[in-house]
Order: C-alpha cells, then sequence, then structure tokens
C-alpha cells in the first residue's frame, strides 16, 4: 500500500512538474499581443491547437452577447481549460484586404540628423588628438544640432565646426535617447582648418522590394527589415526620401559564404512614393498611384501560419514580379520586433534555385503567400546556405503602417 502511495505521489509531482514546465513554455513563446479578425477567438494562439472549449489551449473570452463572441482587449489563455497560462492583448481588426506586391524599387533617402560611422585621430600643433572621441561621441550617434544648430548634411557639420575655433555643445540621439556633450574642436596640421575626427553620413540609396500596398492608406510597405548603416548596423532616422522605380538587369547568383544580390538600374525620372518611415519592420512609402485590388488577398494572421508549402513573389529579371515555391520550416510566434525573423524559409522552386541560388539581397520585402493569405515578407539570407532564410509576418508589418495612414484615399481630395 505504501509503495502504491509513493507511486501515485511520484506520478502527482511529475504531472505537476510537466504543467509547469508547459507554462512557462507557453508563456515565453507565445506571444503577448493578437491581431484577429472581428469575432474570431478559435485560431488563437500557434504552437499546438486551439479550439474554443476543449482544446490543449482554450481562449476564455470575457464576454458574450447570444452566438456573437465579444473580443475584449485582454483575454485569458489557459492550459487544459483551467490553469491559466498569461493574459495576452487581443486587437480586433477585421480581415484586412492588402495588395501583394513583389516589385523592386529604388531608395533614397536623407537622414534626421547625421549619423557618426566612424572616429578617427588626425595631427594638431600637440599631437594626435580626437576631439570626437574625447568628447565622448561613438560610431551609431546621430548628431541633430552643433552650437544650437540643426544640422541634415556633411556640409552643415563642416562648415560649423570649421568656424567654431572654440568649445561647442553637440546634441546626439543614441539608443532612442538624446544626450548633450560638449565638442572641442582642434586645429588641424594637415590643412589648417579646425576639425572633430569623425566621419558623418547624411544619405543612404539601396535596392528592395516592396510587400504589399493597403489602399484604405496609400501606404505600401517593403524590405521586412530597416535601412542600415552598412558600418554601424544602426537604423538610419529618415528625414525625407523617395522611392523610385528600379529594373533589375543583374544577378549576382549566392552561394555559401557569399549571400549574393540583384543590381538594377534606378529610373530616377519615375518617383513612385514618398517615403515616410524606416523601422524596424520595414521601410513605408506613401505611394502617388492606387494599385490594382483586384490582385488584394486577405491578411494572414501569426497565429494562422503554418509550416510547410508557400510562395514568394519576387523579382529577378526587369521589374515583373513571378512566384516561386518554398517551404517554411519554423515559426516564432512570439517574434522579435528587432531582428524581422519570425520564421524561417527555405526555396525549393527550381528555377529560382538555378538562377539565383536562392534569397540574395534585393529580394528582402517579397511577400509570402500561403493558402491565399499574404502571410509574411522576405528578410534575411542564411550566409552559410543561401537557399534558407529568415521572414517577418505580415501583421507586423501591416499594424506599422497604419501609423502613417491619413484621413483620404488616392484620388480623393484631402
Amino acid at each position: 500500500m505504501e509503495r502504491i502511495v509513493k507511486i501515485i505521489l511520484t506520478l502527482i509531482n511529475t504531472a505537476v512538474l510537466a504543467a509547469a514546465g508547459l507554462i512557462v513554455y507557453f508563456n515565453v513563446t507565445l506571444p503577448d499581443t493578437f491581431y484577429v479578425s472581428s469575432g474570431d477567438i478559435t485560431s488563437l494562439p500557434g504552437p499546438v491547437s486551439v479550439t474554443d472549449g476543449g482544446g490543449f489551449i482554450t481562449v476564455m473570452s470575457r464576454s458574450s452577447r447570444g452566438t456573437e463572441t465579444v473580443i475584449p482587449s485582454r483575454m485569458h489563455l489557459r492550459l487544459f481549460g483551467i490553469i491559466p497560462i498569461k493574459d495576452v492583448t487581443v486587437e480586433a481588426v477585421g480581415t484586412p484586404e492588402l495588395i501583394p506586391l513583389g516589385n523592386p524599387f529604388g531608395i533614397k533617402m536623407l537622414t534626421d540628423g547625421v549619423m557618426v560611422v566612424d572616429t578617427n585621430s588626425f595631427e594638431t600643433p600637440v599631437g594626435f588628438s580626437s576631439p570626437a572621441q574625447n568628447a565622448g561621441i561613438r560610431p551609431g550617434d546621430v548628431i541633430k544640432t552643433i552650437d544650437g544648430e540643426a544640422v541634415f548634411t556633411n556640409s552643415d557639420v563642416a562648415s560649423i565646426i570649421g568656424n567654431s575655433g572654440d568649445i561647442i555643445e553637440v546634441k546626439i540621439l543614441r539608443g532612442g535617447n538624446e544626450y548633450s556633450v560638449l565638442l572641442s574642436p582642434e586645429l588641424s596640421i594637415s590643412d589648417g582648418m579646425y576639425k572633430a575626427g569623425m566621419w558623418v553620413k547624411d544619405s543612404s540609396a539601396g535596392i528592395g522590394t516592396m510587400t504589399f500596398y493597403d489602399k484604405t492608406t496609400g501606404i505600401a510597405a517593403g524590405l521586412g527589415h530597416p535601412v542600415t548603416d552598412s558600418q554601424t548596423g544602426e537604423l538610419m532616422p529618415l528625414y525625407s526620401g523617395e522611392a523610385v522605380r528600379v529594373s533589375i538587369d543583374r544577378i549576382l547568383r549566392g552561394k555559401t559564404g557569399f549571400p549574393g544580390e540583384l543590381t538594377g538600374t534606378f529610373m530616377t525620372s519615375d518617383e513612385i512614393g514618398t517615403l515616410v518611415g524606416n523601422t524596424e519592420s520595414g521601410v513605408y512609402t506613401r505611394l502617388q498611384t492606387a494599385q490594382d485590388d483586384e490582385k488584394a488577398l486577405p491578411l494572414g494572421f501569426k497565429q494562422d501560419i503554418k509550416t510547410g508549402e508557400a510562395t514568394i513573389l519576387s523579382t529577378i529579371n526587369g521589374e515583373t514580379p513571378k512566384s516561386y515555391k518554398i517551404l517554411i520550416e519554423s515559426i516564432n510566434l512570439r517574434g522579435d520586433e528587432t531582428n524581422s525573423r519570425d520564421m524561417v524559409i527555405k526555396v525549393v522552386d527550381e528555377e529560382l534555385l538555378r538562377q539565383t541560388g536562392g534569397i540574395v539581397q534585393g529580394m528582402s520585402g517579397s511577400p509570402i503567400i500561403q493558402d491565399g493569405k499574404l502571410i509574411g515578407a522576405v528578410t534575411h539570407v542564411f550566409v552559410n546556405n543561401p537557399t534558407k532564410g529568415y521572414a517577418i509576418f505580415a501583421d507586423t508589418m501591416y499594424a506599422e503602417q497604419k501609423a502613417y495612414q491619413n484621413n483620404f484615399s488616392i484620388g480623393e481630395a484631402a
């Protein structure tokens, strides 16, 4: 009898530990926020099956009216329908209809302030020095003002510092916080000018792929990751910029250790829109012309995505996108808003593999479609295996572009 009691207690302890482990696991892996279609709670959340009552994880609504479920802003996730896991924020957004694109575009942008990309020492009358380093200025800092004057270009910085000859206040942006430092420019032996000993950057240009167009906002989302400085890796703060037409004319095929690249020609006279955002989830453009809404697809929410077959729309020649087969190998429902790596994907399309070797630079932003829904965008390639890469959830990009919406549609008066 005593032995049976011990066995029962052991089983109970094992079950309790297993349940505790599952609670911790789901608490960590499930996101804190979901977007859902109005009235739909049966698709929440992800790595296991979910039903409204009786599923492995049950979504418990706080209120209902007849047979119509009322989705509150906060909902409970429960293990076995009993044990609380966590509360999540749920936003009912209907089912947005978005137009998948897949066409290349050129990005030309000026930064909001100037970015410090490097610091260096130079020879002064009293030896080598770097005033910028001495002041605590680092690569990746964004200089907003110098001596009270806003700066937007490299020449602004050179002019103010070159004519100073005294201690000046520099306001910088670092990690989202603003700081003030005191800079003491020094005289350079080489040219007789006052210098700070830093290299700065005021603009950026490149090629990416547009992901989708939202006709309700007039905004197109693209790239799936931010435009960053190639040396510091820091996000380039947008001051102004434009998107232009691009025609892809060359493919540098990817291989192990080399990610490959699409190169193209900027149609500089063909501006297609104004850049309105450069964020962790992509670049956002207000287009001048509405897109063909006959191609619109419903947005697929992160919890609707499954591993397996999908397609991407991408342009590897000219300006016309084509559809290519991929596999979604894994899904990270919690995601990471800072690196756009929510899914691991693999190219299996023979034509795309033959021409590009898989995913190459310039394909970032290529929309991903599964089960007739727009679910994501290509963002990164695995350098050691160009057939594989990362992708971002489309609902993340959709939520971001809503911040740039206005109260009129293209073709209507403001």
